[in-house]
């Protein structure tokens, strides 16, 4: 069993992963498994490291991976990102939902690095989430580092609790969104944003 120094009581303190371990080891029994057969016996650790993985953007800040890739440019025209995979965990049933993020934004005199805007997006999805909050965090993070006249964010995504739980619906996609400033009060910049999303990829 992992375990870290000891506390200042003395006591050796048991890590965060092998506490996790131990509580899967539990769960396998009362499934009525046995964890001490060959293919389970290193799942728990497994498991316990794979949820570190899918959670890791707890220990990473969205806002400080982006203020150090501002530049200062003379555009003004929609820049868009489009078709980011993400990987998720809902909070709800700790199930995956797995999908793409289209990110969209007008410039005033400053951009972010592209990779920066995937970062963002892959930094708030390694999170227990929702989509909608998803959705909103990426936006409003966009919206504080640039200030710019406009953002919008769409998240098209599977959820696996509708796949292999509950209704069981293999085809179902849930869309989300969000805009901010010119994308909700002009129709001609949400429409060339629809017309973007929309143009095929010949490579």
């Amino acid at each position: 069993m992992n375990v870290s120094p000891q506390g200042p009581d003395g006591h050796i303190k048991i890590s965060r992963e092998a506490r996790i371990a131990a509580s899967i080891r539990s769960i396998l029994e009362d499934m009525g498994e046995d964890p001490n057969r060959e293919g389970l016996l290193k799942t728990p650790e497994r498991y316990a490291k794979a949820m570190f993985f899918f959670t890791k953007g707890y220990g990473e800040s969205a806002y400080d991976i982006g203020k150090d890739a501002i530049f200062h440019i003379d555009h003004n025209e929609m820049v868009l990102v489009r078709g980011i995979e993400v990987f998720s965990m809902c909070e709800h049933q700790l199930i995956p939902f797995v999908g793409k993020v289209h990110i969209a934004y007008i410039p005033n005199g400053r951009v972010l690095g592209l990779s920066k805007l995937a970062r963002i997006a892959e930094i708030y999805a390694r999170r227990l989430q929702v989509q909608e909050r998803l959705t909103k965090q990426i936006a409003q993070t966009i919206e504080d580092l640039l200030r710019p006249p406009g953002v919008a964010v769409v998240i098209e995504s599977v959820h696996m609790c509708m796949v292999m739980r509950g209704v069981q619906k293999s085809s179902a996609m849930t869309t989300t969104s969000c805009r901010t400033g010119i994308f909700k009060a002009s129709r001609a910049a949400e429409e060339e944003f629809q017309f973007l999303l929309q143009l095929k990829q010949n490579w």
